[in-house]
């Protein structure tokens, strides 16, 4: 068995999205421990929106289904497609697998930049229209930068969950299993989240 950790690692200069705040944390020695204070957004580093996030209504962080981030995934390396990944893209990639993420070429990179690679709607729509109930992504949002909401609205509101900003560098492509759990934060619209692939 074969596990690949795809989280990134939470440290003071994670990559954040333009706006969000920026992590910090403070360790104290209280002599017979140490304890440490975290600040951070709920869409720090690699993590998971519930459907309250875009669609403000529905599934908080700590009641979306976990049967939607336990099982069957399949990675599809998507690095040829650029910014802007398709439906075309998708094409004949996306049968018979319940969950699914996208490598693409943001896969290594540490520093936001604008154009990073997103789904199109039409691709959201493949998706849905395929009963995936989870798809994650390797840059820092699954929609464009200069977005109007309609893709997370799509997925979300089609009862599938989003992975964003995951490390798929080290991944083939292919299928595997996968456990993506975010912190149960009761109410809350996301969270950071360990997501590993196992590889029997």
């Amino acid at each position: 068995m074969e596990i690949f950790d795809i989280t990134r690692p939470l440290y003071g200069k994670t990559l954040v999205y333009p706006g969000d705040v920026k992590p910090s944390f403070r360790q104290r020695d209280e002599g017979k421990y140490l304890i440490s204070d975290l600040h951070m957004s709920t869409h720090t580093g690699t993590h998971i929106d519930a459907p309250v996030h875009y669609l403000k209504s529905g599934d908080t962080i700590d009641t979306i289904p976990l049967i939607n981030l336990i099982g069957r995934c399949r990675v599809v390396d998507v690095s040829g497609a650029g910014s802007n990944i398709t439906a075309e893209h998708l094409a004949g990639k996306t049968d018979n697998t319940p969950r699914l993420l996208l490598k693409t070429s943001f896969s290594g990179q540490n520093h936001f930049i604008e154009n990073y690679p997103s789904l199109s709607f039409d691709a959201a729509r493949l998706i849905t229209g395929k009963g995936i109930c989870c798809v994650g992504i390797d840059s820092p949002s699954i929609e464009s930068y200069l977005c109007d909401g309609t893709v997370h609205q799509e997925l979300l509101g089609k009862g599938c969950i989003i992975i964003e900003l995951l490390d798929l560098s080290a991944v083939p492509e292919g299928d595997y299993d996968m456990i993506a759990l975010p912190l149960r934060l009761e109410g809350l619209d996301g969270s950071p989240a360990r997501v590993v692939l196992i590889k029997n």
